[in-house]
């Protein structure tokens, strides 16, 4: 059974960084590709960014390009989204998702691919 467990969310003033981890447990995750949603308030889900475990490649929103980065712990089996730069429209819950399948280009985007989800961390950018 696949498990994700986020961590690392919390309260930043704007301009500032934050870490998110990602815990990844249950699979061998070589073949997996791994994505960072959102969720703010009244708003949808939407992809953040992504990365094929194996390759290493990275895949961004256009509204986190240049400020977040995504990368991997092939030792822990952890999966990192550095945040920084964070603006007040960064707030939202941070989820964590995988599926053991190629993605590329705007699959990225279609949450409904993956199949397995964390339980979110709030990340919350005061002005």
């Amino acid at each position: 059974q696949v498990q994700l467990v986020e961590s690392g969310g919390g309260l930043v003033q704007a301009g500032g960084s934050l870490r998110l981890s990602c815990a990844a447990s249950g699979r061998t995750f070589s073949s997996y590709a791994m994505g960072w949603f959102r969720r703010a308030p009244g708003k949808e889900r939407e992809f953040v960014a992504g990365m094929r475990w194996s390759l290493g490649s990275r895949y961004y929103a256009d509204s986190v390009k240049g400020r977040f980065t995504i990368s991997r712990d092939n030792a822990n089996d952890t999966v990192y989204l550095q945040m920084n730069s964070l603006k007040p429209e960064d707030t939202a819950v941070y989820y964590c998702a995988a599926v053991n399948r190629l993605v590329d280009g705007s699959l990225w985007y279609r949450s409904s691919l993956y199949d397995y989800w964390g339980q979110g961390t709030q990340v919350t950018v005061s002005s």
